[in-house]
């Protein structure tokens, strides 16, 4: 790091930086068991809005990675808080997963297909051209234009798939209209994480493994930065970019010392 402040609060990605898909990153156990030992509170945010935390822990778990389900903040869940905050007790028509509908439900909105407030788009794995479709009218008459993330594409076992922000390009294409983004890179995903564990942006870390959602984030939040190269930005790619990760390092076991270096 640039400087010796402490660390009182890791916010760690998920998926490149602890996983992935099915498969732990080296480290990933002995960080986590790091923060618990130094009594450190953390969050993993992630731009996943298909999943539910509880989802997401079990996900986890079978990775031999232990995350309880309040440490998981996903873009659903910040998406749900955003929309609480502007319009409580709204209606949404929703193209996602059970992570964003279970969200929403949560907050007390109702979903409508006729005449909602919002029109919300998340992450799935079975974008249907009918639901698209929907969407797409019911924000021509007037419904307001929500998606829980930007990015374009997305992993499987099988190869690259399209994602949120590749079907927000689509429905902008159609109507003119574009998105109100909540997950990362918009820092308010970063903000909220910070509120919820009633935390300071110059006592907190973010680690994550995309500079273009994750770094740019917490950079713009006022957080200091890491970036592991065992996700999505290669190292050729770093210096490409405007701005820089706090430090870059080759995976998250090399954080491990870190946690016990900047432990209050």
């Amino acid at each position: 790091m640039t400087n010796k402040r402490p660390v009182e609060t890791w916010f760690t990605d998920m998926d490149g930086v602890l996983v992935h898909e099915e498969d732990p990153i080296p480290g990933a156990a002995e960080f986590l068991d790091a923060l618990k030992k130094h009594e450190r509170p953390f969050l993993v945010l992630t731009n996943n809005s298909i999943f539910t935390p509880r989802d997401l822990r079990a996900r986890l778990a079978r990775a031999g990675i232990d995350v309880p389900e309040e440490a998981i903040w996903t873009s659903a869940l910040a998406t749900a808080q955003f929309l609480d905050d502007q319009r409580p007790g709204g209606s949404a028509y929703v193209v996602g997963e059970t992570g964003l509908t279970t969200a929403l439900h949560e907050i007390g909105y109702t979903t409508n297909d006729r005449d909602p407030d919002y029109v919300v788009l998340g992450e799935t794995r079975t974008y249907s051209f009918e639901a698209i479709t929907r969407a797409i009218r019911l924000i021509e008459a007037g419904a307001r234009f929500i998606a829980t993330n930007p990015d374009p594409s997305g992993p499987s076992p099988d190869g690259t798939l399209p994602a949120t922000g590749s079907v927000a390009a689509l429905i902008t294409t159609a109507t003119g209209r574009q998105p109100y983004y909540v997950g990362k890179p918009n820092s308010l995903m970063m903000r909220s994480a910070l509120n919820r564990l009633e935390a300071h942006s110059e006592t907190t870390v973010m680690i994550g493994d995309r500079m273009d959602t994750d770094i740019v984030s917490g950079l713009e939040a006022g957080i200091r930065t890491v970036l592991v190269l065992s996700g999505s930005t290669p190292k050729d790619k770093v210096e490409s970019f405007p701005y820089k990760a706090t430090r870059v390092v080759d995976s998250i076991a090399d954080v491990v010392p870190l946690v016990e270096e900047f432990a209050p």
